[in-house]
C-alpha cells in the first residue's frame, strides 16, 4: 500500500534533516517494521522509554519487556517510589534504546515536543545511543508555529487530563500558560536536524494514533 502523500512529503523532509524514516500503514505494521528492520541494526541490551500512546498502541513495548535477553528500565511503575521514578529516568538516558512518541511533526522535517520533567525531550536531545519514534500522521502539521499551537491547545490539555492533573487546560481544552504546580508544559524541544545522522529513526504510521 503506498504513502499518503502527507506521510511521503513529511518522509521525505524528516530523511533530508538526517532522520532515519519508515513508513506503515498501521500500529501493527510498525511493529513489524521495528523488529525487521531497525532493531536489528541497534545494539540493544539496555532499553527505556517516554510516555507515547502511539508506542503503546504498536505492541513494540510489550515485546521487548517480554524478551529476557533484554533489560528494560520501566520509567513508569506503580509499585515503586516518584523519587525512584525519577532515577530511573536519569538512568534512562544513558540506554543503548529509547522509545517514544513525538507531539508534533512538522512538513519540513521537524520534531517538535514539550514535556513536563524533561526526561523525554532530553532524551530526544542527547543521551541514549539511538531514539526510535513513531507517529501517526495526525501529528504531521505544516510548520512550527503550527506544530506549538497543536502541542500547546490539543496535545497537553489532553494529556493532562488523561494524567488526571488539576490545571486550567485539563478543563477547558486549551492553553492558560498558566503557574500550576502540576503543570505538564515546562521543557520543549525543537530538532531541526538529526546530529549524529541516522541516531533519531521515525516511524510514521497513516491514520490517527496518540494524541
Amino acid at each position: 500500500m503506498p504513502a499518503s502523500p502527507q506521510l511521503q512529503q513529511a518522509a521525505e523532509a524528516l530523511t533530508r534533516n538526517g532522520f532515519d524514516v519508515y513508513l506503515a500503514n498501521e500500529p501493527a505494521h510498525a511493529k513489524l517494521v521495528f523488529f525487521d528492520r531497525i532493531l536489528p541494526t541497534i545494539k540493544h541490551k539496555l532499553v527505556s522509554w517516554g510516555d507515547s500512546l502511539t508506542m503503546h498502541s504498536t505492541g513494540v513495548l510489550d515485546e521487548l519487556l517480554a524478551d529476557p535477553a533484554i533489560e528494560v528500565i520501566k520509567t513508569f511503575d506503580p509499585e515503586t517510589t516518584p523519587a525512584e521514578i525519577i532515577e530511573r529516568r536519569r538512568r534512562a538516558l544513558l540506554t543503548d534504546l529509547f522509545l517514544t512518541g513525538s507531539n508534533a511533526v512538522t512538513a519540513d522535517g521537524k520534531l517538535v515536543n514539550l514535556d513536563m520533567i524533561g526526561n523525554r525531550t532530553a532524551a530526544l536531545q542527547f543521551g541514549p545511543k539511538k531514539v526510535v519514534i513513531f507517529a501517526g500522521a495526525n501529528k504531521i502539521v505544516p510548520d512550527l508555529p503550527t506544530a506549538i499551537d497543536r502541542v500547546k491547545n490539543h496535545a497537553a490539555p489532553l494529556n493532562a487530563k488523561r494524567h488526571n492533573m488539576p490545571t486550567p487546560c485539563a478543563k477547558s481544552g486549551y492553553c492558560h500558560d498558566c503557574s500550576s504546580p502540576k503543570r505538564i508544559c515546562n521543557t520543549w524541544t525543537i530538532i531541526d536536524k538529526c546530529f549524529p545522522p541516522g541516531r533519531i529513526k521515525v516511524v510514521l504510521i497513516e491514520g490517527e494514533w496518540g494524541l
